[in-house]
């Protein structure tokens, strides 16, 4: 997230306003030199953003639906953005970013307090964002808005790797549209039942319409025990396919969590992809020891931070994995 510390004061901007798909090559532009701005100020001077593939905007569009939303400076150029979305009663806010030359003069703070009055009045219970853990002004700032530090995400990759089949294991995109609604119907109670009240049922969809990806499934007998949401398309715009991102996996238990780390390397290797990424919130230890030892590699991390009084929900059992970044 890309923030710093304020300035004087400076006439503020008009909005928030909708985005649509024809704001898209202006956002992208903003979000490359915005991010890529702050990697230079944490010292990565090498370090450039490049654009997002117009079709990962779409689906951040769509699924955030009127939590997607710009401001617009006196010439009606975009000067900051905040997308935030409201999975259920989870909600999240990423990506956002304030133009440089708005920066610390208290507009980033009405582009969060934005988000948060929206995720509220969608009744969310988990309002949050993840930024990163060096960032120690950006860390500051958030936390000046009542935000609390978390555990760390750590996303680490599994190499995509050929396996044969493997009982239980199918794919969404291999139902009929009828048949594929009660399968998410299935999938939404099963988180249901680990995480009350979020809901990724949108996304399931919105991935499977604008041709992202597929959900993989997992079945011990009759029963349903984990699901994983994941995109081969390129994150990045004008670039291949480089790996299989999992944006949401929920599993029943370890065991369940397990079963699908094979069927994700081979999903993987059938989407033309080099690996899988997968984004593990750090309070479950036993499937983060689970990934290393089935090959997993450390790649990143994110600090992810909730608002007070708005925590992250606690499933009690299984385990719930879930993207707070596009």
């Amino acid at each position: 997230m890309a923030m710093r510390a304020e300035r004087p004061a400076m006439l503020p901007l008009s909005g928030p306003f909708p985005i649509s798909e024809a704001d898209i090559g202006p956002l992208n532009a903003l979000f490359s030199t915005a991010f890529t701005e702050r990697y230079r100020r944490d010292g990565l001077v090498g370090v450039r953003v490049p654009p997002l593939n117009p079709a990962i905007w779409r689906y951040a569009i769509g699924g955030a639906a009127r939590g997607a939303m710009l401001w617009r400076d006196g010439d009606g150029a975009i000067a900051a953005f905040n997308v935030a979305h409201a999975s259920g009663t989870e909600g999240w806010m990423g990506p956002l970013a304030v133009r440089e030359d708005r920066q610390g003069t208290g507009q980033g703070k009405d582009v969060v307090r934005a988000g948060i009055g929206h995720l509220r009045a969608a009744g969310c219970r988990t309002i949050g964002l993840e930024t990163m853990p060096r960032t120690v002004d950006n860390i500051g700032f958030y936390s000046g808005l009542g935000f609390v530090p978390g555990y760390l995400t750590v996303t680490v990759a599994i190499e995509a790797a050929a396996a044969g089949p493997k009982p239980g294991i199918e794919m969404l995109s291999t139902h009929s549209p009828l048949a594929r609604e009660d399968v998410i119907a299935e999938c939404a109670g099963l988180l249901a039942a680990l995480a009350p009240g979020a809901d990724y049922s949108r996304e399931m969809r919105l991935t499977h319409e604008l041709a992202l990806g597929d959900t993989l499934l997992y079945r011990r007998g009759d029963v349903l025990a984990a699901f994983a949401l994941c995109h081969a398309a390129p994150l990045v715009e004008g670039r291949s396919r480089e790996e299989l991102r999992v944006l949401k996996l929920v599993a029943a238990d370890l065991d369940a969590f397990e079963a699908l780390l094979q069927p994700l390397a081979s999903l993987a290797r059938r989407s033309a992809t080099a690996r899988v990424a997968l984004r593990m919130q750090g309070e479950y230890g036993a499937a983060y020891a689970a990934a290393v030892r089935a090959g997993a590699r450390v790649r990143w991390t994110d600090l992810r931070m909730t608002l007070q009084g708005f925590p992250q929900g606690a499933t009690g059992r299984g385990i719930v994995l879930t993207n707070w970044e596009i």
